[in-house]
């Protein structure tokens, strides 16, 4: 989730230099993207490799994205990793959901790519903004969501169960995720504005690794939500 990332105070001026533009943080955004792209299809032609490592895998996008977020001037050297170990996750993940439902990670990449694009669309013509209320809004729905996870998690270890809404298929199911990859898309509108004040206000070169790295864990969470979705409705 990635507004949590965006903080305002991450983006004040340092006096640098070298200062983060907006276009700066688009080349950044592809150089991670395609990084994540290459160790998803070979995650995806090796699941015999990465199956067995998901866990640990998952693990270790934690502590860099942790890392990151608490250290931002190591977003140029850890952004690139985490895009590889997001991308190796990612790739073992849909294949697991394509051997299930055939089809689906291809309509679930569109989707993903759709709704970007849409929400891009929707915040530089105006018709979202990222207004104080609206900002409060997103971020206290995207901290909610991260607590049902997380006790979700606890659920699954400890008694081995779990929300029910989270995972089955019935009406008010597919609304839970419905209502979440909600959330998530509106998240981008908040990093869209974010990254624009950065490169207003000329924070510091590094951001724009940064600044691509919170785009790249909001799609990595809209992508599986819409997975997650259309996996509820083919069923």
């Amino acid at each position: 989730m990635a507004n949590p990332l965006l903080r305002e105070d991450v983006f004040r001026s340092h006096g640098t230099a070298e200062v983060m533009t907006v276009s700066g943080t688009i080349n950044k955004s592809i150089i991670l993207w395609l990084l994540l792209f290459v160790s998803a299809v070979f995650s995806w032609m090796h699941p015999h490799i990465t199956v067995p490592l998901i866990f640990p895998l998952i693990l270790g996008g934690f502590v860099l994205a942790m890392i990151s977020i608490f250290k931002k001037t190591s977003s140029p050297f850890l952004s690139p990793i985490y895009a590889i170990v997001e991308g190796l996750i990612l790739g073992a993940i849909s294949l697991l959901f394509e051997k299930m439902y055939p089809g689906i990670v291809i309509n679930a990449v569109f989707l993903t790519i759709a709704v970007l694009f849409c929400m891009l669309a929707a915040y530089k013509t105006g018709l979202l903004k990222a207004t104080p209320r609206f900002k409060k809004g997103v971020i206290i729905a995207t901290f909610a969501i991260l607590v049902v996870y997380i006790i979700n998690l606890f659920m699954n270890i400890f008694a081995g169960t779990s929300f029910p809404y989270l995972h089955d298929s019935s009406l008010l199911g597919i609304g839970v995720s419905l209502f979440i990859v909600t959330i998530a898309s509106l998240n981008l509108i908040i990093d869209f504005d974010l990254i624009e004040q950065g490169a207003r206000h000329g924070a510091p070169k590094y951001m724009e690794w940064f600044g691509a790295f919170a785009l790249m864990v909001t799609l990595i969470w809209l992508y599986l939500e819409i997975l997650r979705l259309l996996a509820k409705l083919r069923n």
